[in-house]
């Protein structure tokens, strides 16, 4: 029997049910959404998770569409699943905790007697402490980006070849291979020697169908390639960055972007425009290095000094 807060399966059945992190300001009792998936067959524990940041629901878009899929007496291993991770980020579509004004990819491994937020990062981390391969599905909050997956833990770490091979079985094209933040699940797993990653689906607002189809086929492609499911799998070259140049603007106005979503950059091509709102040039913004348009604001209005986009640099294939 393998047991996720109320959720508990016996091999070869499902169930769903609730993780208790805390309680809210009435009292009430906070539960996240949970699911066990225990396969018919012995063989490794894949722990996914979603929506650690409230406002990023691609994730649970793909958690949404993956499970019904899952059919407990064609698993091999077993799949912990916790659907919603920010509970009170999530209930107002924010993306910090508003409990404590916390990231809460930046909480992990957590603290049980800690803030809301290290309190829910502690129970979680518990949980995928049980497993074989972490899954961390996050989008770039509300912001365009390409969809790609990253590898956290820096590339001289232990387990660096093994995150790698795990991103390039999800396979969405994209690899940002930089060492992350404390605090990101990303990097806590792998310290626990747990090959981890950090699919980041896109960016938008609510949730976007095409991003959400990406990554069901990525964990599906995860599930065969590591045996929880029959199939093979080839794996395809990802294009890999190993870090960004951020822009932002030199005066306040309108964006114009003269870069798409993963086109290539050169070393003074224009990336964007500011104009007043009338439509006069104010500042013209280029590329400092070759690399891949992998991130911009949605919104057109910058003051000066605010973020425009971001730019994936040191760029190779693998």
């Amino acid at each position: 029997m393998t047991t996720l807060g109320t959720a508990s399966a016996a091999p070869g059945e499902f169930d769903t049910g609730r993780l208790e992190v805390g309680e809210t300001r009435d009292g009430s009792s906070v539960g996240l959404p949970v699911a066990v998936i225990n396969g018919a067959r012995d063989g490794q524990t894949l722990y996914m998770q979603a929506a650690s940041d409230g406002d990023e629901l691609n994730g649970v878009g793909v958690i949404q569409q993956v499970v019904p899929q899952l059919d407990p007496a064609e698993l091999t291993g077993t799949i912990l699943v916790v659907g919603i991770v920010n509970y009170h980020a999530f209930q107002i579509a924010q993306h910090r905790n508003p409990i404590d004004d916390t990231k809460m990819n930046r909480a992990y491994p957590g603290d049980e007697n800690g803030t809301s937020s290290e309190r829910i990062a502690a129970a979680t981390f518990d949980v995928a402490r049980q497993a074989d391969i972490i899954l961390d599905l996050h989008q770039g909050s509300t912001s365009r980006m390409i969809n790609e997956t990253r590898v956290r833990c820096g590339r001289r770490h232990r387990l660096h070849r093994e995150c790698l091979e795990l991103a390039k079985a999800f396979g969405v094209g994209y690899v940002l291979d930089q060492k992350g933040p404390d605090g990101q699940l990303a990097r806590a797993g792998p310290d626990e020697g747990i090959p981890t990653i950090d699919p980041e689906l896109g960016g938008c607002v609510g949730w976007d169908d095409e991003s959400i189809r990406l990554g069901v086929e990525g964990v599906f492609n995860v599930l065969r390639y590591y045996g929880f499911l029959n199939g093979h799998v080839d794996l395809e070259r990802q294009t890999r960055a190993k870090g960004f140049d951020q822009y932002g603007s030199p005066a306040g106005g309108l964006v114009s972007f003269e870069k798409e979503l993963g086109e290539r950059v050169s070393p003074g091509d224009t990336v964007f425009d500011v104009t007043d709102v009338f439509g006069k040039l104010k500042a013209r913004v280029t590329a400092d290095n070759s690399g891949v348009f992998w991130r911009s604001r949605r919104l057109p209005q910058v003051a000066s000094g605010e973020y425009v986009c971001s730019v994936g640099t040191n760029v190779d294939t693998y």
